[in-house]
């Protein structure tokens, strides 16, 4: 809890930012290192005034007040030197440095899929975005959206109608929900496993520049980003862009050529995106992924196995029968993040494996 007081501090400091943030902690060990040798530090960065003036003098009632609310149940504050902080996210140019949670924060180490698009959709662009998440939520797929209005809203009731799990990653803090009218589902998410998560302070108000931000959370989360329905100037089509930087698969669900509000699905389909019709075309992509990624390890042990039928035997070795995180996966492994993800997806629908509360794994045979 000490360090979390100093991540705190940081995270309020103006004008610093995660780029900015990473950049400081590249010269301390730990943030407390920052506040106890502010004034040397401060003649290596050319600090802006208002942060220095905050870096010699953080809001601690701020602070505290929010270290309190971490201690309420269900509410979280992950910094990113965490071992919870999610692997996938920590990889992108610049992950938050902290993540405010309502939920269970096992569910941020579950394999993701983000679903963006229009918040003025056609019935039939709702249908879509609520059928596809119920879909791959009952296959173990937890749904990753904005809970706005629209297709995000469609997407979250969807992941909750097939029995999974759903991640909101809002643009306010946690104490308030925008829009208002989403009360309702948004205790919902949060109270069945999910999670309602945020990088901005308590406090926060929607303020238009925060959305484009948040987007870059959505993408960094998921395996990939799917677009359900979106104009050609959606803002829908800033989280595809974020998930392209990202090294994300991107996929777009086709519609009519008289239909504006699928022009922006058709852009991304021309730039390369995968056109997706039915949800079983993202898990088979999703395995695509994992057996790419499988055929260019460098594990010896896995030469022999490249032929088999299954995703990867190979990762096998390295989940046991009792529970065991993605983490140990990745270090046992040394495959990437979303590589594992992947491969665990498939494995789990193959029936290799199972997933455990806790965001844990084991072998079923």
């Amino acid at each position: 809890m000490t360090q979390l007081r100093y991540w705190l501090a940081l995270h309020h400091t103006p004008y610093l930012g995660p780029m900015g943030t990473q950049a400081l902690l590249a010269l301390i060990e730990k943030p407390s290192d920052l506040f106890e040798n502010l004034e040397a530090i401060a003649k290596q960065i050319n600090f802006k005034a208002k942060s220095l003036a905050y870096l010699r003098n953080p809001d601690w009632a701020t602070i505290e007040s929010e270290l309190a609310w971490a201690t309420q149940k269900n509410n979280h504050i992950l910094a990113i030197d965490q071992p919870a902080y999610p692997a996938l996210l920590k990889e992108i140019p610049d992950p938050p440095v902290l993540l405010y949670l309502r939920g269970d924060p096992a569910c941020l180490h579950t394999p993701q899929i983000a679903m963006v698009g229009s918040r003025n959709p056609s019935a039939s662009g709702r249908e879509t975005a609520y059928d596809f998440a119920r879909y791959l939520a009952n296959q173990n797929i937890t749904i990753t959206s904005g809970l706005a209005l629209g297709i995000d809203f469609e997407s979250h009731r969807g992941a909750l109608a097939g029995k999974g799990k759903t991640i909101a990653v809002t643009a306010t803090g946690l104490d308030r929900v925008y829009p208002a009218r989403h009360k309702e589902i948004a205790h919902e998410i949060a109270d069945t496993g999910g999670i309602l998560l945020s990088e901005y302070p308590l406090g926060t108000s929607p303020r238009r520049e925060n959305f484009p931000r948040r987007n870059r959370i959505n993408s960094g989360l998921s395996l990939g980003t799917l677009v359900v329905e979106a104009a050609k100037q959606s803002g829908s089509l800033i989280t595809a862009r974020y998930a392209g930087e990202q090294g994300r698969e991107v996929f777009a669900i086709p519609g009519s050529i008289h239909n504006p509000l699928a022009k922006g699905c058709h852009a991304l389909i021309r730039q390369g995106a995968k056109l997706v019709e039915k949800a079983e075309h993202i898990l088979e992509e999703l395995g695509a992924i994992a057996q790419f990624e499988n055929t260019y390890t460098d594990d010896p042990s896995n030469n022999d196995q490249q032929t088999t039928d299954t995703v990867d035997s190979g990762i096998l070795d390295h989940i046991g029968f009792e529970p065991t995180t993605i983490d140990s996966v990745i270090e046992r492994s040394g495959l990437t993040p979303e590589a594992v993800s992947s491969m665990l997806v498939v494995l789990e629908l193959q029936g290799y494996v199972e997933s455990l509360p806790g965001g844990t794994y084991s072998r079923t045979h």
